[in-house]
């Protein structure tokens, strides 16, 4: 117990002093094992946890996914989104923040990466907002948070993470994501509306389109709505498996970039290397998760925390309430991989030792943990923008996005008190 607590400090220790997680993780883990083990043993785990990661045939639906991203991204898909929104929300007050969101709703469903998402409709909304004088709080902290939908519309890299570490059906978790992701779209416009209900002038109209220009939008981004048809359909229809729907969603993403003429050598090669560097990064950080995760398992730590679970079972919500109180605190010194991977090895078997659903609580894991892209100080989707928008500050960034991270609360809230928002779809999957 005593060691697992000192490997807890240590990390946080190396992540407030800057040192990259993945490596923080490896070198707590591997000292914490040769004390409660032995460098035999725990080179040995080191070395076997790498090669199992790196074989693992469900862990490829992460580069395929990763790649589908990139190419539907270099297909400027998030304009045709952002236009298409636009045309239908566009002349109401704070019109444009909320077809933002909306637009990030719908690349999120092709694209599967938070940051990514932010990145992308910065270069797409931010100057339309800013012609219409909108507030650079409110503009940035409507893509700021529109971006934290990525990580839960599926496909989703988190959830598939989740999915493999707890043994989870990945396509049940795909199938949870959607209504919760929908939900979160819908208390983003409500966060809007207040916003704009209590000073207008944050969020002026914009132009009113007509119908023929309206549905002339919508007609350009049937590309969007046929790939996650395809994918989602599939795997929620049976029809194959997740991993067999990542290569098919990064062909088809391949064939609408060509399609567009989005693509040539140089291009192509980019969007390469982009998907094995992010690839590489999110292994090296999955890596040094096991390896840690495995020194605590070594530990007393895990068994101490069922036999504390076992006095709450007539309460079993007051666990929850702990674990979403942690989650919070650890959002505002880890990014969103790293929690994910950091806790669920720790507070998974004691949440199924309560019995609740796995499918369930990984959509409350991966929502709580899209509030700390967002959150200060370390809110990854925050700096993202600060790093596309050198002329907005972070101060600004920040107050943004107040009325978004209070709104993801309150869908918290619902999640977890409503589980069948989570589970009716998921329910129909195979």
């Amino acid at each position: 117990m005593i060691e697992a607590l000192l490997g807890f400090v240590a990390l946080l220790g190396l992540s407030f002093l800057r040192v990259p997680i993945a490596f923080s993780m490896v070198s707590v883990g591997f000292v914490g094992m040769i004390f409660v083990n032995s460098l035999q043993g725990a080179l040995s785990n080191v070395g076997q946890t790498a090669f199992d990661a790196a074989i693992n045939y469900e862990l490829s639906v992460v580069p395929l996914f990763v790649l589908m991203g990139n190419f539907v991204t270099r297909a400027r898909l998030s304009e045709e989104l952002y236009t298409a929104s636009n045309a239908f929300l566009g002349h109401r007050k704070g019109g444009l923040a909320m077809a933002t969101i909306v637009a990030c709703g719908g690349f999120s469903a092709v694209c599967g990466s938070s940051l990514a998402t932010a990145a992308t409709m910065s270069k797409v909304a931010m100057p339309s907002m800013r012609k219409y004088g909108y507030d650079d709080g409110l503009a940035a902290g409507a893509i700021a948070a529109g971006g934290t939908l990525g990580i839960l519309i599926p496909p989703s890299v988190l959830l598939v993470i989740y999915g493999i570490l707890t043994q989870t059906n990945i396509g049940k978790l795909f199938a949870a994501g959607i209504l919760p992701g929908l939900v979160g779209i819908l208390f983003y416009l409500l966060a809007v509306r207040v916003r704009i209900a209590m000073n207008p002038e944050l969020g002026p109209p914009g132009e009113r389109q007509g119908w023929d220009l309206r549905m002339k939008a919508l007609s350009r981004v049937w590309g969007v709505i046929v790939l996650f048809a395809v994918v989602m359909g599939g795997i929620y229809g049976g029809i194959f498996s997740p991993t067999e729907a990542a290569g098919i969603g990064a062909f088809g993403a391949f064939l609408f970039a060509a399609f567009r003429r989005a693509l040539n050598r140089r291009v192509f090669f980019e969007v390469l290397l982009e998907s094995v560097g992010t690839t590489a990064m999110l292994f090296t950080v999955l890596i040094g998760a096991l390896v840690f995760a495995n020194f605590i398992n070594l530990t007393t730590f895990p068994e101490t925390l069922l036999a504390l679970a076992g006095g709450f079972k007539d309460q079993p919500w007051l666990v929850i309430v702990a674990i979403l109180v942690i989650y919070v605190l650890l959002g505002c010194v880890f990014e969103s991989l790293s929690m994910i991977l950091l806790t669920v090895p720790i507070f998974f078997p004691l949440v199924s030792s309560l019995g609740y659903d796995p499918v369930w609580y990984g959509i409350v894991v991966v929502v709580i943990t899209e509030i700390s892209l967002i959150t200060p100080p370390v809110g990854l989707n925050v700096f993202v923008l600060r790093g596309v928008l050198p002329d907005v500050s972070t101060t600004t960034i920040f107050k943004g996005v107040t009325a978004y991270w209070i709104a993801d609360l309150f869908r918290l809230a619902v999640v977890v008190g409503f589980p069948p928002l989570s589970l009716w779809l998921a329910s129909y999957v195979t």
